[in-house]
Formats: structure tokens, C-alpha cells, sequence
């Protein structure tokens, strides 16, 4: 009975030796992420990474994978297959950063520089106040009315 119980054990263990061995480790990659302020350098902490499969159509895959970044700005994964992935980094005061990469190496570090929010401007603020300032101008020119009454 040990023996068999040995020999099983034996075969798993064959098994499973063989299984790694017939894995083919040019497949996956090992990507690093490092994501920094831009103005400054310096690492963001808890930043979020998602990375999304992308088809060979360009389509975004509905399973995705978030990462949070350390201390030092930086996170990694292992073991993922070649081909396109998207990748999103986001951080509480930063404008989100998005961009597709083509994973054809066994190692790969992908550095992000995360800038601050621009100002937005918008053509309706300037024509609200360009009429603002013309009914000012309008009133001030138009005489007034001879049926109103001063009080």
C-alpha cells in the first residue's frame, strides 16, 4: 500500500515537472510599472493601474486586471500573454493617462508621467460674458422709456 501510495506521489510530481516544463516561457511577459509626477519626478503612491486585453481588432476584452502602485510609484505583474494591452493609470488629482502597448518581450518596464488637470476653457464662458458686457452698453445708450415712471 505505501508503495503505491509512493508511486502515485512519484507520478504527480513527474506530471507536474513536465507540465512546467512544456510551459512555454516566451509567452508571457513580466511588465513593471513606475508612475511618476510629471513636473517634479517623483513616485505617486496608490495609483491605480488597469490593464485591458486588447483584440487584434483594436476592441477592448471585457476582463481587466487593477494594480495599486507602492510607496516608491511602482507595481508589476507576471506572467501575462503577448499581444496589445491597454493600459489606464489614475490617481486622485492627476489627469487620467491611457495607452495601448505591444507586450513582445519577456521584460518590460513602462514608466507613466501623470500630469496635473489644465485649465478648460470653453467658447460658451466668453460669449455669456461678451453679452454681458453688451446689455451694459446697450442700456447705457438706449434712452429710457417715456411711459415709465421715476421713483
Amino acid at each position: 500500500m505505501k508503495r503505491f501510495t509512493y508511486a502515485l506521489i512519484v507520478a504527480g510530481l513527474i506530471l507536474l515537472v513536465g507540465a512546467v516544463l512544456a510551459q512555454d516561457d516566451d509567452d508571457v511577459a513580466n511588465l513593471s510599472f513606475v508612475v511618476l509626477k510629471d513636473y517634479s519626478g517623483k513616485p505617486i503612491r496608490n495609483a491605480s493601474v488597469v490593464m485591458h486585453a486588447v483584440s487584434k481588432k483594436g476592441k477592448q476584452g471585457r476582463g481587466d486586471l487593477e494594480l495599486k502602485a507602492d510607496a516608491d510609484g511602482k507595481c508589476n505583474f507576471d506572467g501575462l500573454p503577448y499581444g496589445k494591452l491597454r493600459v489606464q493609470v489614475l490617481a486622485p488629482g492627476f489627469q487620467t493617462f491611457g495607452q495601448d502597448y505591444d507586450i513582445d518581450k519577456p521584460n518590460m518596464v513602462i514608466t507613466v508621467r501623470l500630469k496635473r488637470p489644465q485649465e478648460q476653457f470653453s467658447i460658451y464662458t466668453d460669449k455669456q460674458n461678451d453679452t454681458k458686457d453688451d446689455k451694459k452698453d446697450d442700456k447705457s445708450q438706449t434712452p429710457p422709456d417715456s411711459n415709465s415712471k421715476p421713483k
